[in-house]
């Protein structure tokens, strides 16, 4: 067994299927993903720093999708956007992409108090409100309480809409985060029927591949977008990388403003990116 030398000078077993992620993140297929992997651990010294590694697999995933070198890890690329108002944009527009009617955040009278939601949606003939949670550092898994609190808040709109006091039937909750989901917090969603979206739950139909499906990437998966230029596109109304990618950069550029070279740069990268 190969070992591989932390940050902190710490030894960890090499982990063929994080560098296999790792390239999965990066927009290589399953295919070219598994080889570059496996070539990696056979080539590798044993204690190689894990900073080596990370060189090696830009360097062999560039040369199969050259369009590496002008995005960001995806995981990255969401931490990077702000909580407010960007991420819960995005998620909105994430779901209509998914077939959702989505409206904006609004305040729902329950039976015993006043809720502001993230978002309203429809699909399906259910209609569910939404809660956006958004971590900065994308290594922090999101708990239990952000289930029970969705819980306790779809009993109080249904027994507000039963009293007249709210306006729309709600059916249930949906959480969306960009992170990781505590073992915890995935069975009491589960038993309660609270709806979770996390980075990579449910298994079929999570974050990561609901982005990856339609190709719905943050702006900020596209190298040299940061978060001032992400606040300021955001504000525009550009929150993925199709939009800046296909849109009339002189209106983004008018509205952003942001010179329009810059977008230009920013445009042609995104598309870099989206194409095959």
């Amino acid at each position: 067994m190969k070992y591989v030398t932390k940050a902190d000078g710490s030894l960890q077993p090499f982990d063929r299927g994080r560098v296999r992620r790792t390239l999965r993140n990066m927009g290589l297929g399953e295919e070219d993903a598994d080889r570059i992997a496996a070539e990696i651990e056979e080539s590798v010294p044993d204690g190689v720093k894990t900073a080596a590694v990370l060189r090696m697999i830009r360097t062999r995933a560039r040369a199969v999708r050259p369009a590496v070198a002008h995005r960001t890890n995806l995981r990255r690329a969401l931490a990077l956007l702000r909580p407010k108002p960007e991420f819960e944009e995005f998620v909105r527009v994430l779901l209509r992409e998914h077939g959702y009617r989505v409206e904006t955040g609004c305040i729902l009278a329950g039976r015993c108090g006043e809720h502001e939601v993230d978002a309203i949606a429809r699909k399906d003939g259910a209609t569910i409100f939404v809660e956006v949670k958004h971590h900065a550092s994308h290594h922090r898994m999101t708990g239990l309480d952000e289930g029970r609190i969705a819980r306790a808040i779809v009993e109080d709109l249904q027994e507000g809409c039963r009293s007249g006091r709210c306006p729309i039937s709600v059916d249930g909750a949906l959480i969306v985060c960009n992170t990781k989901l505590s073992e915890h917090a995935k069975r009491y969603a589960t038993c309660r029927g609270i709806g979770h979206i996390g980075w990579d739950y449910p298994e079929e139909q999570n974050l990561r591949t609901m982005i990856e499906g339609t190709q719905s990437y943050p702006v900020t998966i596209v190298t040299g977008v940061g978060p001032s230029v992400s606040t300021r596109l955001a504000a525009a109304g550009v929150l993925t990388a199709k939009q800046v990618a296909y849109g009339d950069a002189e209106v983004i550029a008018h509205d952003a403003g942001i010179p329009l070279g810059e977008v230009l740069l920013i445009a042609g990268r995104a598309r870099a990116v989206l194409e095959p």
